[in-house]
């Protein structure tokens, strides 16, 4: 099966190397030949870089019993991918650098930090997600990249690089912005890709409408792995940049950021459940929970609008968000939601830098959220002290938070 992934994966490369977007690498690739690149970017794991990360750490708060440490440094650390085996940890960023974290002695702490596919130019690859069977997927600005195999190439600085969405064509490219273009994926149950792709407004104009529902800008869309078969899943949404698929029954989760400017405590961020396709969540109608937007404030919505499980607090921007399936942690929180709060922006009191936790009840909708893990935000001044972009679940049963103002990964286990 890998030999005939791999075949395809080559021959796809070669079909569309006439593409000006790292023509000539990505031909070099698809027909495993070396593209001449030899060194990798490594990052030193030690330090008074790693000392002063630590101290840090020592504000974070947490529910008794659990334990918070420096997992790795990685500049600008976004989402994150483990790979099926356990091997490797992938971390996107929003420049164009995307990272492998290797922990080969097993002590719970990188050895090696290293930019991933250097042979291959990117463009905000803050997305990256696996398949169960071990194909490694990066959505980019406005492209998505599937890479086979990645745990055993990504040694090399070539890869075999496959762009099942070719440079250009996630989004139109008049629609092409530096602002919500931190894409993110998820394979679901049904063994499709599935990337939300945030609009570029605060709140998008009424002449954007019909484009944006036909391509998917402002909802999430699914594919097949290899880019064919796109489709519209979910539209109504601003600008998703977490999410997940509860392992229990296969319903699709996703964070939602509020529109900005309408004041400190409106609209709420968005924790939201899409049991199916086809449901609008709102925007841009409603720009968070139930509060009405000032532009379509008398529009009448759409029938069937599907609102929030969990009104979050205003702008504490709700990014990555993670079923969690461990066996670490006490009961109360398996099978529940961690969700990172990257923190405000645009509040005059500043909130959020935290990591929150969301039970679900018997009916598989949300019970209680709570915050699990905060002190990133010096609430005296205001300062940030760290960033929290995005969770993640590791074997052992630990979880990985990443950091993009630090540049770091951290760890938090249970018990000893």
């Amino acid at each position: 099966m890998r030999n005939f992934w791999l075949a395809s994966a080559a021959a796809t490369v070669f079909a569309v190397s006439s593409a000006a977007y790292a023509q000539t690498n990505l031909e070099k690739l698809g027909q495993f030949k070396t593209t001449g690149v030899t060194e990798f970017t490594v990052i030193d794991q030690g330090g008074s870089r790693a000392e002063s990360i630590r101290e840090m750490l020592k504000r974070v708060n947490l529910p008794s019993g659990f334990k918070i440490d420096l997992y790795a440094i990685v500049p600008d650390a976004r989402h994150m991918a483990l790979g099926p085996q356990g091997v490797v940890l992938f971390v996107g960023t929003r420049k164009t650098d995307a990272w492998s974290v290797t922990d080969r002695d097993k002590d719970r702490v990188a050895d090696e930090v290293k930019r991933f596919a250097p042979s291959v130019d990117m463009a905000i690859p803050n997305g990256p997600c696996f398949s169960p069977d071990g194909f490694l997927f990066i959505a980019e600005q406005n492209r998505v990249m599937m890479y086979p195999a990645a745990e055993f190439f990504y040694e090399s600085p070539d890869v075999v690089a496959v762009p099942i969405v070719p440079q250009g064509e996630l989004v139109p490219v008049d629609e092409e912005s530096y602002n919500h273009t931190a894409r993110v994926c998820r394979i679901g149950p049904d063994d499709k890709l599935y990337i939300a792709l945030g609009q570029p407004f605060n709140v998008s104009p009424p002449e954007k409408m019909e484009l944006y529902q036909q391509t998917g800008i402002g909802g999430i869309i699914r594919m097949n792995r290899d880019g064919s078969g796109r489709e519209v899943y979910a539209t109504g949404v601003r600008n998703s940049v977490g999410m997940d698929f509860n392992p229990a029954n296969g319903d699709l989760w996703f964070t939602d950021n509020q529109v900005d400017g309408m004041g400190d405590l409106i609209p709420p961020g968005e924790l939201n459940k899409a049991p199916g396709m086809g449901y609008n969540f709102g925007f841009p109608w409603f720009g968070g929970g139930m509060t009405r937007t000032n532009e379509y404030k008398d529009e009448t919505p759409p029938e069937g609008i599907v609102h929030p499980q969990v009104d979050m607090d205003a702008h504490a921007a709700d990014l990555g968000m993670t079923f969690y399936s461990g066996q670490m942690f006490p009961a109360k929180y398996r099978g529940g939601i961690f969700n990172a709060q990257h923190g405000s922006w645009n509040r005059t009191d500043p909130i959020g830098a935290r990591v929150m936790f969301t039970s679900l009840d018997s009916d598989g909708n949300a019970a209680e959220t709570e915050v699990f893990a905060d002190g990133w935000l010096d609430k005296n001044t205001g300062e940030y002290l760290g960033r929290p972009v995005a969770v993640l679940p590791m074997k052992d049963g630990s979880l990985l938070v990443s950091d993009d103002l630090v540049g770091a990964i951290y760890r938090i286990s249970y018990g000893n």
